[in-house]
């Protein structure tokens, strides 16, 4: 599992180190690991020595790591210019850099020079903003990556692009799209959320040594779904699997709720039993008239849901039932005032713009694309449900503190019908008894993975996405049964 933390956190964590006198030495650490890392995207392209590297030096400590680590790249032979963006930069970092025979630059003066060398070189190394940096780049400096970003250079992100909040992910002004980001203590969350996730290419970690209290943001990888899944026993049969109540489908969109099915099936549910119009496959079962007349551990509601009174009464009737819910579509505008952290919501940003307005709090899709977490949020502590927001990351966040980022699909999964997918698969760990964070985590992953394996590169359909999922699995029940 890779946890994250906000920048508030890791630099308290950096200040018992700090006071004790240890500061040049985190500095040196991160360095050397900045430092290796430029030489290994240098050698991607089949040259270090006589390469050339533009570092991108900002007044505080991240600009004195980028020094440093140019000095230990001119020592490997490697070229290096320091674009100095304000009047002042880390002392004595500036000091060393110089002192290794560094070439420097100052953009208030020479704002062309560069430009044009920035341009030039093999790589970049964004070294301007920190953790601790609030609001975007301003002037020369924003005018210099915004030119910078309209050629996409190789970019090396010191600690965090620069623009990016480390506790958000919001981005402010111009970012420079980085290749691959050098993180320093711990795994900053905003890099693990949207949109600021997208500009920071690879990543990876220098330990510092921190003592770091519990993760702000998780998120699965494959070790954790295969640790986490409910896999079932020799003596489990279908009612101990989970039996999952699905409301979905209308005369109007008969085709969501086979969808969803479909992606509870492909999960392994144990059993369904479905309340609606749409037809069937042969392995569902048909369920009693009302929700209360039906036991299930679970209950999946909305996918297709329209314009059909009978239907919306049977969503809230399962919203307000106490068990664990998935509440998607259709039934995110039928939600009652209050619910519980064991009912799941799974809008994307423009429903959940729609919800957080019907709440009073009137709110367009781009904000919550600019700020998905946020929102996230704000939705889990005016309803007390987890929220599951879509999209090309999705954030799962509780009432109850759990926090999840997962990022393993593809662009094609979007498409129509793939959130009805998603849906079944989430309906089939609830009805398994997985909590319901974990839940809309693991589901949100293994959807992302079918919809790889599906794509191949290509277009898919939502149905080709569920027909992928038992192939994922079987993935990771492999590498269960081989740890």
């Amino acid at each position: 599992m890779l946890s994250a933390f906000t920048g508030t956190t890791i630099r308290a964590a950096e200040q018992p180190l700090l006071d004790a006198g240890a500061g040049p030495e985190l500095m040196a650490r991160a360095a050397y690991g900045l430092a290796n890392a430029a030489l290994w995207q240098l050698s991607r392209g089949g040259l270090v020595y006589g390469s050339s590297v533009v570092l991108l030096v900002g007044s505080g400590n991240n600009g004195g790591d980028a020094l440093y680590a140019g000095e230990l790249l001119i020592r490997r032979g490697v070229r290096v210019t320091a674009v100095l963006v304000s009047e002042r930069a880390h002392p004595q970092a500036f000091e060393a850099f110089q002192l290794a025979g560094g070439n420097v630059l100052r953009l208030a003066t020479e704002p062309s020079c560069c430009l044009e060398q920035a341009l030039a070189a093999d790589l970049i190394i964004d070294g301007i903003l920190g953790t601790g940096a609030r609001g975007g780049l301003r002037g020369a400096a924003a005018e210099l990556v915004e030119k910078l970003a309209e050629h996409s250079p190789p970019v090396l992100a010191c600690d965090l692009p620069s623009g990016v909040d480390a506790n958000t992910g919001e981005v402010s002004g111009p970012v420079l799209r980085a290749n691959h980001t050098v993180t320093f203590g711990g795994v900053k969350a905003g890099l693990l959320l949207p949109p600021a996730e997208e500009y920071a290419g690879g990543l990876s970690l220098i330990d510092l040594g921190l003592e770091l209290p519990e993760a702000a943001l998780n998120r699965l990888d494959e070790r954790d779904l295969a640790d986490l899944w409910p896999w079932p026993g020799t003596t489990d049969h279908k009612y101990s699997r989970g039996v999952l109540g699905v409301v979905a489908g209308s005369q109007a969109y008969p085709g969501a709720a086979q969808l969803a099915l479909g992606g509870a099936l492909a999960a392994g549910v144990g059993m369904i039993r479905y309340l609606g119009p749409a037809p069937i496959p042969p392995e569902v079962v048909r369920g009693a008239e009302t929700v209360a007349a039906n036991r299930v551990q679970a209950w999946l509601v909305g996918p297709g849901v329209a314009s059909d009174v009978e239907q919306e009464r049977r969503c809230f009737d399962a919203l307000t039932s106490g068990l664990p819910v998935v509440a998607d579509a259709g039934a995110l505008s039928l939600l009652p005032d209050t619910l519980g952290p064991q009912v799941v919501l799974t809008p994307h940003a423009g429903e959940l713009a729609a919800l957080l307005s019907r709440r009073g709090h009137l709110t367009e899709r781009v904000d919550v694309e600019r700020s998905p977490v946020q929102h996230a949020r704000q939705v889990a502590e005016l309803t007390g449900a987890t929220v599951l927001l879509k999209g090309s990351t999705t954030v799962v966040v509780s009432p109850r503190g759990a926090a999840y980022s997962q990022a393993e699909g593809t662009p094609w999964l979007a498409t129509a019908g793939s959130g009805d997918t998603l849906s079944g698969i989430l309906g089939a760990l609830l009805a398994a008894g997985v909590k319901p964070a974990l839940a809309a985590a693991m589901a949100a992953s293994v959807h992302g993975r079918a919809g790889v394996f599906a794509s191949d590169g290509g277009s898919i359909t939502a149905r080709e996405i569920a027909e992928s999922v038992p192939q994922v699995l079987r993935q990771l029940n492999a590498r269960n049964s081989t740890a």
